[in-house]
């Protein structure tokens, strides 16, 4: 008991390893892992008190309040609606006995500290983030063309049309083209599964 509240004082409880992939289904968070739904367990970081779970879909922190206490909170943080920015990784020190990656997620801040023999691994973990924060980008960005077309289009017809009927009946067209079109470009451009990314990047 008194090692863990020793470990809680020193700070010593918020530095976190990497848990190997034949480990996953021993930690508490893969419970909560949506494995119906293809969801799968990529990357997984464990201290005292907490567990950052990345998978192809989402972030599940279980966020604890201290190394003798089993109470934590779940979260989720699902990637295509938390937009992952300012990934950081600051490695260690001379005497340093930890790393520590940064991200935003939505309008969450996380700072990761985790042993710095894991720094191989923290590396892969970053490399992961960022491409998937340049995904999500690059995305909005062409999702807002495709919007800011489609308004353009529907312009230029009202200007263009001169008969009534013949204006109801493109407008009606053009309703349906676009709401298809949007409708497609929403499942192309709203990615909500990053398993390929993760596989590319996380060499476990």
């Amino acid at each position: 008991m008194f090692g863990k509240v020793a470990a809680d004082m020193l700070g010593l409880s918020d530095v976190g390893s990497v848990i190997d992939p034949k480990n996953y289904d021993k930690v508490d968070s893969d419970d909560y892992v949506m494995h119906e739904d293809d969801e799968k367990v990529y990357f997984l970081i464990k201290s005292k008190t907490d567990e950052y779970c990345f998978t192809n879909k989402a972030l599940i922190h279980l966020d604890g309040t201290s190394a003798i206490s089993k109470k934590r909170t779940l979260y989720r943080y699902n990637y295509y609606t938390h937009k992952i920015s300012h990934v950081t990784l600051e490695t260690a020190g001379t005497i340093d006995l930890d790393v520590e990656i940064k991200f935003n997620l939505g309008g969450k801040e996380f700072s990761i500290d985790v042993h710095k023999k894991h720094i191989e691994e923290l590396k892969d973990l970053y490399k992961a983030l960022l491409m998937i924060a340049e995904i999500c980008h690059e995305n909005e960005i062409a999702l807002g063309f495709a919007k800011e077309s489609i308004e353009i289009a529907s312009a230029t017809l009202s200007r263009v049309s001169t008969n009534e009927n013949s204006l109801v009946n493109s407008f009606k067209e053009i309703n349906e083209a676009t709401f298809e079109w949007l409708t497609k470009s929403r499942e192309q451009y709203k990615v909500k599964d990053f398993g390929y990314v993760f596989e590319k990047y996380i060499n476990n």
